[in-house]
C-alpha cells in the first residue's frame, strides 16, 4: 500500500484517486472548496460517470479513500503528490496556470518530507520546470522533490475503464529512480509504460487530443462534401476506417467537437506554436471547421423549416457526448443558443445534463423529463448528443406528437429509411440524398461484401 495526495477533485482527479484507492492505496483527495469535500465525505459526488459513485463509497467504506480541503493535512506523509487542478482556457487562448501556480507555491510552504510531485493537469510545455522552480524556490525545508509528467487519456463516459485499462501510461521523468517508483505504482494495470523526459511527456497529452480533433473536423469536411456529390459518408467512413493505418475511432459526422478537452488544448497548442515562432497552419483550420459546423447544421434546420422565427423545436441531448453531465463547450448547448437567439423557442431533454443546462439557457428553453415530450407540437426535432436511449425511438409515435416533420439526425444514430417510413423528414450529415415516396431523404444502400 502506498501513501497517495490527489490534489484536486473534478473529473480528472476524482477519478484518479478513486481508481488508485481501488487498487488498494491509500488515497487522499484534496480540494480548496469546503462545500465539495463535505459532499463528498457524505457520499456525494460533483459530477456523472458511470459508475464512478458506487467505486467511491466502497473505497471509503474500506478506508482506503479520503477527502480533506486542508492541503499541508492532505499530503502529509504522502509519498506520491498528483496534480489535478483545471487549466481553463484564457481570452487569449493560453492555458490558465494560475491554479497550479498556486498548489505548487502550497506545496513548497507545507511538504516536510521528499516526495514525487506528478502533473496530472494537462498543461504546456515548460509546465514541469515552472513547478519544479516553484518548488525548488519557495520550499521551507530541504527536501529531495522531483517533479514527474504523467498525462491523463481519460474519456468522460468511460473514465474507470480507461484508467484500469489504459493503452499505455506515459511518465515524464527526470530520474531513473523515480522512473522506476512511478512504474512500480502503475505495475498492477499491466499496461505498456512509455518513459520520457518531462517536456516530451506534456506534448504527447496535446498532440493526442489534437490529433483525435483533426479526426473529427476532418470527417466533418468529407461529410459535407458527401452531400454535395452523391455519396454516403456511413459508406465512406467503413471502406475507408477499414484500413488499419486510419480506423473508424472519432470519425463520426455531426456538431462537431467540444467538451472541456479539445477545444482548449487545440487552442493551446496554436498559442505555443506562436510562442516558439514556428506556427501553424492545420491546428486553426481544424478549429474553424468545428466553428462552421453548428453554422451547417443551423442553416439546415432554417432551410427545411423556411427560417426559425416563430418555430419551437425539440432538442434530443445537451452534453457533449453521451454518459455525461458534461456541458463545457458543448455544441448542444450552442445550438440551442443560437436557435433562441433567432427567435425560436427549445424543449430539450437529456438524460443526466439538464441540471448543469439550467445554470446556462434561460429564456426561450423548457426542459421535460422524457424524449418523446421533446417531439411534443415541435415543428423539428434535433439529435444533439447520440445517448443510447435515443436511438429505438418510436417514430410512428414521434410523428402522431409532432406539428411537424423534420427530423435532424445531427449524430447520424439513425436509418434514414425508418424515419421515412413513419412519415418523417429526414436530414443526416453527409448521408446520400435519394427520393422515396415523394419525400426527399438522406439515405443510402447498405455496402455489400462480396
Amino acid at each position: 500500500m502506498r501513501n497517495i495526495a490527489v490534489i484536486g477533485t473534478g473529473y480528472v482527479g476524482l477519478v484518479t484517486g478513486t481508481c488508485f484507492a481501488a487498487l488498494g492505496n491509500s488515497v487522499t483527495c484534496i480540494d480548496t472548496d469546503s462545500a465539495k469535500i463535505a459532499s463528498l465525505n457524505s457520499g456525494t459526488i460533483p459530477f456523472f460517470e458511470p459508475g464512478l459513485l458506487e467505486l467511491v463509497l466502497r473505497n471509503q467504506h474500506s478506508g482506503r479513500l479520503y477527502f480533506c480541503d486542508d492541503l499541508a493535512t492532505g499530503i502529509k506523509n504522502a509519498e506520491y503528490i498528483f496534480i489535478a487542478v483545471g487549466t481553463p482556457m484564457q481570452e487569449d487562448g493560453h492555458a490558465d496556470l494560475s491554479h497550479v501556480r498556486a498548489v505548487a507555491h502550497a506545496i513548497a510552504a507545507s511538504l516536510d518530507h521528499p516526495a514525487i510531485i506528478i502533473n496530472k493537469s494537462t498543461v504546456p510545455v515548460e509546465t514541469g520546470d515552472l513547478v519544479s522552480a516553484i518548488i525548488r524556490e519557495h520550499r521551507e525545508h530541504e527536501i529531495e522533490v522531483s517533479v514527474v509528467s504523467n498525462p491523463e487519456f481519460l474519456r468522460e463516459g468511460s473514465a474507470i475503464d480507461d484508467f484500469m485499462h489504459p493503452d499505455r501510461v506515459v511518465l515524464g521523468v527526470s530520474h531513473e529512480s523515480v522512473a522506476q517508483r512511478m512504474i512500480d505504482l502503475y505495475a498492477p494495470l499491466e499496461a505498456p509504460v512509455i518513459v520520457t523526459d518531462v517536456r516530451t511527456a506534456e506534448m504527447i497529452k496535446y498532440t493526442a487530443n489534437a490529433f483525435l480533433a483533426t479526426k473529427v473536423s476532418f470527417i466533418n469536411e468529407i461529410a459535407n462534401l458527401c452531400e454535395e456529390v452523391g455519396a454516403d459518408v456511413k459508406d465512406v467512413v467503413a471502406g475507408a476506417g477499414s484500413d488499419k493505418r486510419i480506423g473508424t475511432a472519432f470519425m463520426n459526422p455531426g456538431l462537431g467537437f467540444g467538451g472541456s478537452c479539445f477545444p482548449k488544448d487545440v487552442t493551446a497548442l496554436v498559442r505555443i506554436a506562436e510562442r516558439y515562432g514556428t506556427g501553424s497552419m492545420i491546428l486553426p483550420a481544424i478549429l474553424e471547421v468545428n466553428r462552421l459546423q453548428l453554422d451547417r447544421i443551423l442553416g439546415k434546420i432554417e432551410t427545411a423549416l423556411g427560417g426559425i422565427q416563430g418555430k419551437l423545436i425539440g432538442v434530443l441531448g445537451l452534453a457533449f457526448k453521451p454518459n455525461t453531465d458534461d456541458i463545457r463547450e458543448s455544441p448542444a448547448i450552442e445550438l440551442v443558443r443560437r436557435i433562441v437567439a433567432k427567435g425560436g423557442s427549445v424543449v430539450a431533454h437529456d438524460p443526466v445534463a439538464v441540471p448543469n443546462a439550467r445554470k446556462v439557457l434561460a429564456d426561450g428553453v423548457r426542459f421535460v423529463d422524457d424524449c418523446y415530450e421533446a417531439a411534443n407540437d415541435a415543428d423539428a426535432i434535433i439529435v444533439a448528443t447520440d445517448w443510447n436511449e435515443y436511438k429505438q425511438m418510436d417514430f410512428c409515435v414521434v410523428k402522431k406528437l409532432m406539428n411537424g416533420v423534420t427530423v435532424v439526425d445531427a449524430r447520424n444514430i439513425y436509418d434514414p429509411e425508418r424515419v421515412v417510413s413513419s412519415g418523417l423528414k429526414y436530414l443526416g450529415v453527409g448521408r446520400r440524398m435519394k427520393e422515396k415516396s415523394g419525400q426527399s431523404v438522406q439515405s443510402a444502400p447498405s455496402p455489400v461484401s462480396v
